[in-house]
């Protein structure tokens, strides 16, 4: 389970990856099966990808690879304000050239994951047997999503003490999941961010909002280059991730392999891969699905391209794509080339990266000196005066001062 760095002069990232072989590496996948590339969904990383890789109808017959995301797990890079899911496709592909990985299907969760992986597909189309999207956003985000958004922001990086990261944690995880009496789920998930996200590495909760507040449309002719098989799972009742802009993006992918199939989990409201019985759906119709494709090797083979040669290739692409000739004059090399981050929202996402970096030394840790959370979310004192206020009208909550000044602002 190693890191992959790709280095280049303006950028540094570092990626991590696990998969399901024996040795933990790409070296010891077998050649005789197919790989499955699965990325992770919002505010998570590889390690929730469990249930995937634990199911015998996908680890016994296929090479199981996942990424972390540049801002997310285990992965680490430098903030940047020309990230978004343009980058996070070209790190993908970065990646899977330096691996020599064969083509492989996606089976991309939520939001970010899911652009990551229609920008793979219609940038590097070599690379994707096929794509499994799990919970399609919206095109652009909600407008009560982008204010949530802003709210849990700073109640996230600015709790000043254990009960007021809980409580941000816990209205994480009712915003994603649903699920507001769940106490084992509530129990890892806090428990995770207060690992991997607490307040003081808030800029990568920064720089993963504003990729998911900032994102623009994906083309008619970018959606129409995607040639390859696309099954599209959604769950029925998701508030952020509604069934209708499934039905939409189905209807723009008029270019995928004998038409793109919709799967739709009757029930289901959100976070597919973490519920064990959305996800155990989830497995069964990806496994068919795959059942369904030619079989393929996965022999670990020098591509005729080197990845500068590709690259170039691709900013090529992209830049007919988007109606903007300098992105092929840029360096082949780096990640942030692929960026199609417009100037003033560059601008925009750099002052929220300064504004968010302000006495980040002084920010709260909900770590003990071990390294490890303090408490279990469910064994908190079940005490309700600290936020919601006794008979005088005071409460805990509001001794503090949360910043209101927040650089988010709906347009």
């Amino acid at each position: 389970m190693p890191y992959i760095d790709i280095p280049s002069r303006d950028d540094y990232v570092s990626i991590w990856y696990i998969t399901n072989s024996k040795h933990g590496n790409v070296g010891s996948f077998d050649p005789e099966r197919p790989t499955c590339i699965l990325l992770h969904p919002l505010f998570l990383d590889s390690s929730w990808l469990i249930r995937h890789f634990d199911d015998p109808r996908l680890s016994q017959d296929y090479n199981l690879i996942a990424f972390d995301q540049r801002t997310c797990g285990r992965s680490r890079c430098r903030p940047s304000q020309w990230h978004d899911s343009y980058v996070d496709a070209a790190d993908l592909a970065m990646v899977c050239q330096s691996l020599l990985l064969p083509p492989a299907h996606v089976l991309a969760f939520e939001g970010i994951s899911v652009n990551a992986a229609l920008r793979l597909a219609a940038l590097w189309p070599e690379q994707v047997l096929s794509l499994t999207l799990c919970d399609v956003p919206p095109p652009t985000e909600l407008q009560w999503v982008f204010h949530a958004y802003d709210e849990l922001l700073q109640l996230w990086c600015y709790a000043p003490d254990l009960d007021s990261f809980e409580h941000a944690g816990n209205e994480v995880v009712t915003f994603m999941t649903g699920e507001s009496d769940n106490l084992d789920l509530q129990d890892d998930l806090i428990a995770y961010w207060e690992k991997y996200t607490p307040p003081t590495k808030r800029l990568r909760i920064v720089e993963l909002v504003n990729i998911m507040m900032n994102r623009t449309l994906l083309r008619p002719e970018e959606l129409a280059s995607i040639v390859c098989p696309v099954l599209i799972i959604q769950g029925e009742a998701s508030p952020i991730a509604p069934l209708k802009y499934a039905e939409k993006l189905k209807q723009h992918l008029i270019n995928a392999e004998n038409g793109p199939r919709l799967y739709v989990v009757k029930g289901a409201k959100a976070c597919l891969n973490i519920l064990p019985g959305s996800a155990s759906i989830v497995n069964q119709v990806f496994s068919k699905f795959l059942a369904q494709q030619p079989r393929t090797r996965s022999d670990l083979l020098p591509p005729t391209l080197s990845i500068r040669e590709r690259s170039k290739v691709a900013l090529s692409k992209l830049a007919e794509f988007v109606g903007i000739p300098s992105i092929a004059q840029r360096d082949p090399r780096s990640p942030l080339s692929f960026s199609c981050v417009k100037t003033d929202v560059a601008k925009s996402q750099l002052e929220n990266l300064v504004f968010y970096a302000k006495d980040l030394q002084k920010a709260y840790c909900p770590l003990g000196r071990d390294g490890r959370p303090l408490r279990k979310y469910s064994e908190r004192k079940k005490e309700a005066h600290w936020f919601q206020g006794d008979k005088h009208g005071n409460s805990y909550i509001g001794t503090f001062a949360c910043s209101t000044d927040s650089p988010y602002r709906a347009s």
